[in-house]
């Protein structure tokens, strides 16, 4: 597929160095028939959802949290990252933060776009009831678990008010993300990530159930229905983090309905319990056949705690072989807030290995993402 056979053909036909998968049109195996949250999703957002679908069986794609902002002992520096600078290639997947996009942001999707990668964005949202300046961590931030969804969710509130504007904010940012010909670039989104967890407001420490499932809707129609948003693609991720009596079942824990999700993605920090990554991974393939929806790890990583092997043995030997769209390391701060390889890292020898593996995709290995791969429709 990539490197090992085609590397000495490619230094001398490619002037950098390396493969490319770039005009590679994906194929499933057999007719597959997918639906998606938004039945009018753009046809590139619907290519998109159909080639998360089929290139887990082609390999897993490798992204990082905010790789073109900074890094190790960086910061705005043009197209770089800590990845390229090991392997020459940014991530596949570029995963940023909705809380506070803005036109630099906006500018690194399209960036990314025109390269063919695949954007995402998660969302840690203020709390909107308790929100506001000169207030001590964490009232107000997303960590703030002070119940208020119910309040939201009372149409025509005050709060339903402010929420409903927030989402019109939202919306007004995914108009922005467009291409050169001013078509909508395609997104993969997060809005309640780790809700299995306590720490937030939208959690299962603050919200019932059924509030949940009914925030969950909400947002969807909202932005859909209301805002006519058709290029998102809308993702689940609890946090996975341990070996579970049932990993089954809290992956689909306050599951919104199979007509509400796209992706079901989890966010695994294990550290180095190995054991909870592959219980953790073998469910969710499980959840991928269960519920017919594209599957991948939204988030991970040690921070900068890496043994000398990390990506080849504690992640890449799991991901073998498996239905996995991708694997996202969480951002590269500061040599002590670092999940993600860095040149100096103790992994960065063996990050190379983990590119020049067959199964991991990078940037530059990536197909066509935003053409219809073959033998697939999405409804």
């Amino acid at each position: 597929m990539k490197r090992l056979l085609l590397l000495g053909l490619c230094l001398l036909l490619c002037p950098t160095g390396y493969a490319s998968g770039k005009g590679k049109r994906l194929k499933a195996p057999e007719k597959t028939i997918l639906k998606m949250v938004d039945p009018d999703a753009t046809p590139e957002t619907k290519a998109l959802y159909a080639n998360l679908w089929c290139i887990g069986l082609d390999g897993v794609m490798f992204g990082h949290h905010d790789y073109p902002s900074y890094g190790i002992g960086w910061k705005g520096d043009k197209d770089r990252s800590d990845v390229k600078d090991i392997v020459g290639s940014h991530p596949a997947v570029y995963s940023l933060d909705m809380a506070g996009i803005d036109d630099t942001k906006i500018r690194h999707i399209q960036e990314a776009y025109k390269r063919g990668g695949v954007c995402m964005l998660v969302w840690h949202q203020s709390n909107p009831l308790t929100e506001g300046p000169g207030k001590k961590y964490p009232v107000g931030t997303a960590w703030d678990n002070t119940k208020v969804v119910d309040r939201i969710l009372r149409e025509g509130s005050p709060m339903n008010l402010k929420y409903k504007a927030r989402l019109d904010d939202v919306a007004e940012a995914f108009r922005k993300m467009v291409d050169e010909k001013g078509r909508p670039i395609p997104v993969i989104f997060r809005p309640l990530h780790e809700h299995t967890q306590t720490w937030n407001w939208w959690g299962r420490s603050a919200t019932t159930d059924r509030e949940f499932i009914a925030f969950w809707r909400f947002i969807v129609s909202y932005l859909r229905d209301t805002k006519d948003v058709h290029n998102v693609i809308y993702a689940i991720s609890p946090q996975m983090d341990a070996v579970y009596d049932d990993p089954v079942e809290r992956l689909l824990f306050r599951w919104p309905g199979d007509q509400w999700v796209d992706f079901i993605g989890m966010d695994c920090y294990h550290g180095r319990n190995t054991a909870a990554f592959e219980s953790n991974v073998q469910a969710m393939v499980e959840v991928r056949g269960l519920r017919h929806k594209p599957v991948g790890i939204t988030e991970t990583g040690l921070e900068n705690d890496h043994k000398a092997d990390y990506w080849t043995q504690d992640v890449l030997r799991v991901l073998r072989g498996e239905p996995c769209a991708m694997v996202v390391a969480w951002r590269n701060d500061n040599p002590r807030h670092a999940y993600g390889p860095y040149p100096s890292d103790a992994s960065a020898e063996d990050f190379k290995l983990f590119d020049a593996d067959e199964w991991t995709l990078l940037e530059r290995d990536l197909p066509d993402m935003y053409s219809m791969p073959k033998n697939v429709t999405v409804k």
